[in-house]
């Protein structure tokens, strides 16, 4: 169990390394020095308390969509969704903060329960089209991402449009969430994000229920033949799923955005799956991954700008990761890779002693 765990940790860790290293070699073919742009990369993300928290607040959705993958994944449903949901969230919190007709932290609470609801509703469609009709939930996931885009250009340049200009009007003053540090972005959504990628890692190893979930996502037929409502639970997981997406959506919304205008939230559901993924579907994992897709995106302006390579090498650095996390954990699968990684293992430790 420790060597499968090590193993689990040694797959992430090398696909960074290695394409970071084939990232640097395409830097040097540009003909810039790659230890610069990494340097340049490190010091945009981290260089100074207002790059670290605009690395922060970047982080925060890829959070939310990266927990909202991990736990639907966990069940066996794969909910390529989080996008949607996510947007579903953002604007049922922003339509509770511009028309219930007050402001303030309770605003705030009811926005927020309302984005969360809502996401969790927008899971529910096509959880229901996967139990009740058997239709593949990828394709129906993606399909509810569309709408969910094409709803929220009907607010911005119709519904909820501000003027001439097509945009919201923004959050109330009194109803944003509020600042951890009065002189940096980071809100105390992130604060929600934390805690609540803790209680999904507690839910899903330290409790019956989580255990029961995850060996549906193991094996549906020996559960089923156990007595588990494999439907329910795969319902379930749609709904929370979504309900953890439509909380980043309104907590987005409520403390970063505070409107909404055309490409908002473009990208961050799949770039939750890939999160996701590289991490293992491991909640933990799932959050240090997302801030390092963060730390890749803050620094790479920066990097740009001090050395002229172009943003689009980070792409491709963060691309490779995924294909080389991926394809590792699928090689985990292979008979004769795991008994060589694991005779690996045992090698070390017989040198050791």
């Amino acid at each position: 169990m420790q060597k499968t765990k090590v193993l689990n940790l040694l797959i992430p860790t090398l696909s960074v390394l290695l394409a970071f290293l084939i990232g640097m070699i395409i830097i040097l073919c540009l003909g810039s020095n790659p230890f610069q742009a990494i340097g340049y990369l490190v010091k945009g993300a981290f260089g100074s308390a207002t790059n670290f928290g605009n690395t922060v607040v970047r982080a925060m959705p890829l959070l939310f969509t990266g927990l909202c993958t991990c736990f639907a994944y966990r069940c066996g449903v794969f909910n390529l969704g989080g996008e949607g949901q996510f947007l579903s969230g953002a604007m049922a919190a922003i339509t509770v903060s511009l028309l219930i007709g007050s402001e303030g932290w309770w605003v705030t609470i009811l926005a927020m329960l309302a984005g969360t609801v809502m996401g969790g509703l927008w899971g529910l469609l096509p959880g229901l089209l996967k139990t009740w009709r058997g239709l593949n939930e990828m394709i129906t996931t993606i399909m509810f991402n569309y709408v969910a885009a094409l709803f929220m250009g009907y607010l911005y340049t119709t519904a909820l449009r501000e003027g001439s200009v097509p945009q919201t009007a923004p959050v109330p003053d009194m109803t944003k969430i509020g600042r951890v540090f009065p002189d940096l972005r980071i809100t105390w959504g992130i604060a929600v994000a934390l805690v609540l990628g803790v209680a999904v890692w507690y839910f899903l190893f330290n409790t019956s229920k989580g255990f029961q979930l995850r060996a549906v996502g193991f094996n549906q037929t020996a559960s089923s033949y156990n007595g588990l409502s494999v439907k329910r639970y795969m319902l379930a997981a749609f709904v929370v799923s979504g309900a953890i997406a439509g909380l980043g959506g309104a907590c987005d919304i409520l403390g970063t955005q505070f409107r909404l205008i055309s490409g908002y939230g473009g990208g961050y559901g799949f770039d939750g799956v890939a999160i996701a993924l590289i991490a293992q579907l491991h909640p933990i994992a799932t959050m240090i991954v997302a801030y390092f897709f963060a730390v890749l995106r803050v620094g790479s302006t920066t990097m740009q700008v001090g050395t002229g390579v172009p943003t689009s090498v980070i792409d491709i650095i963060q691309a490779l990761v995924i294909i080389f996390a991926v394809a590792g954990s699928s090689m985990q699968y292979l008979p004769k890779f795991r008994a060589f990684m694991l005779n690996l293992f045992e090698k070390k430790e017989a040198v050791s002693e």
